[in-house]
């Protein structure tokens, strides 16, 4: 399978109609569209030790959640943190492509793998914006068992939360989800679980009626690597699919 190939094939599976306006993803650089395809490297970000690794250990192609290129490049020099990637890229013939919003919002993409990860039921998409779940607990438990138990479920360091009420109604959304809070509320979720929300929204979620749970950007989307693995596989089981920790946030 050439690289153009599975890059149509993922598409199939992650339509580019999901994709938010403001968004860059797709197919991100690539020495040859035709060439062949049989080691490919997964992982949530494409950092300088993402690419150090695919290209020491002969993989052909990358493919990750966070796009490579996020906005217009005015040049191609090694100054760039951004540009100094491409070229070692481009040099090492590894192919990249990303899947950004619209894996965010396909069926089995990121926040339905959150979801599954945290155990929900009866999980919907948020009829306001697609990228949004809305779960819930297998019964009503107390905030601080259920942010302990998402702590655990996502081998976060530690999460954040804040709010009064008990958990049995959550609305997911992995990453940078303070934006989808209003939705949340307007589902009648007691409860969000995200990446990372504001601090005064935080400090607000009492008076908003709604629990928060912060559970780390990487954590929280991280799940879907395993998604984005089984879909290489179904496409062409010959690929060589493994998973890399982007991981560069530490916490003591």
């Amino acid at each position: 399978m050439t690289f153009y190939e599975l890059y149509k094939a993922m598409e199939m599976k992650i339509p580019l109609d999901l994709r938010c306006e403001w968004d860059n993803d797709g197919i991100m650089c690539v020495d040859n569209l035709e060439k062949k395809v049989k080691r490919v490297l997964i992982a949530l970000d494409v950092t300088a030790d993402t690419v150090n690794h695919a290209i020491e250990n002969s993989y052909d192609t990358i493919i990750s959640h966070h796009p490579l290129v996020f906005r217009a490049q005015k040049a191609i020099t090694p100054m760039s943190y951004t540009q100094d990637k491409l070229i070692s890229l481009i040099q090492g013939k590894v192919g990249v492509m990303s899947f950004h919003t619209r894996l965010d919002a396909v069926k089995g993409g990121v926040n339905d793998a959150l979801s599954s990860v945290l155990g929900l039921t009866d999980v919907t998409v948020d009829l306001a914006d697609p990228i949004g779940r809305i779960g819930h607990t297998k019964e009503t438990k107390e905030l601080s068992q259920f942010a302990r138990e998402v702590k655990d479920a996502l081998g976060s360091p530690f999460v954040l939360y804040s709010g009064q009420e008990q958990v049995s109604k959550v609305y997911v959304v992995g990453g940078d989800g303070k934006d989808l809070i209003d939705n949340a509320v307007a589902s009648g979720c007691d409860t969000i679980v995200t990446g990372r929300a504001s601090y005064n929204t935080s400090i607000d979620a009492s008076d908003m009626g709604i629990n928060i749970i912060e559970a780390g950007h990487f954590y929280t989307e991280n799940p879907v690597c395993k998604i984005l693995k089984s879909m290489i596989k179904s496409i062409d089981a010959t690929i060589v699919a493994d998973i890399y920790c982007s991981n560069r946030i530490k916490a003591i």
